[in-house]
């Protein structure tokens, strides 16, 4: 399975956790002489880095070579959707999807008590059951800043998926109600990641 998901800040249930957790980081800062700087508006929005806090807007997935899908919807049943359709999948495939996409997954699936119908294994320096694409490529060590989706696309001459729209626009597009451009944008990451593995397996 080929998979990539596009997150948002925190529900606005979550504000006044969040104004708790805020008042408590700056007075830790304080605490060592030192001001905190950021503004509570950019702690929020933050939180879509983080699946303790922030939600899953969408998932885009391809089984083998099969048609891009999209799940959307309440993040709850998008979890119990997607974790449906992984208990048969051996190998999950995306680019930095062991340090941010599955492990975003599960960390929501337990908010929502929704149980993953795959116990993975986040273990360093292997390629199975998640190949992830950005650490292959970097065999483990450092990229030089030159390893997202869309660099790697440019170096294999590859078609890019941010036509109008990157990861850092997604929630002022969400704000803007144009969901269906982020749907469409995160496919797009779908199917270039999906032609980028097959090159570094030399599939093609």
């Amino acid at each position: 399975m080929f998979l990539d998901i596009e997150t948002i800040p925190a529900s606005g249930s979550e504000l006044q956790k969040l104004k708790e957790l805020y008042e408590s980081k700056k007075k830790k800062y304080e605490g060592f002489g030192q001001k905190f700087s950021k503004k509570f508006q950019q702690f929020y929005e933050e939180t879509n880095f983080t699946g303790s806090f922030g939600q899953i807007l969408c998932l885009a997935y391809a089984i083998d070579d099969g048609e891009v899908e999209i799940l959307t919807g309440k993040e709850d049943n998008l979890l119990r959707d997607f974790w449906n359709i992984a208990k048969n999948i051996d190998v999950f495939i995306g680019h930095n999807v062991m340090d941010f996409d599955l492990r975003f997954l599960y960390q929501r699936s337990v908010v929502h008590q929704v149980r993953p119908t795959k116990d993975l294994s986040f273990a360093r320096y292997r390629s199975f059951p998640i190949y992830d694409t950005l650490r292959e490529w970097q065999h483990w060590g450092s990229g030089g800043g030159l390893d997202s989706l869309d660099a790697l696309a440019k170096a294999l001459d590859l078609p890019t998926s941010k036509k109008g729209i990157d990861g850092s626009q997604v929630y002022s597009f969400y704000q803007a109600g144009r969901l269906e451009e982020i749907y469409i944008y995160c496919k797009a990451d779908v199917a270039l990641n999906r032609k980028i593995y097959k090159r570094m397996i030399f599939e093609k």
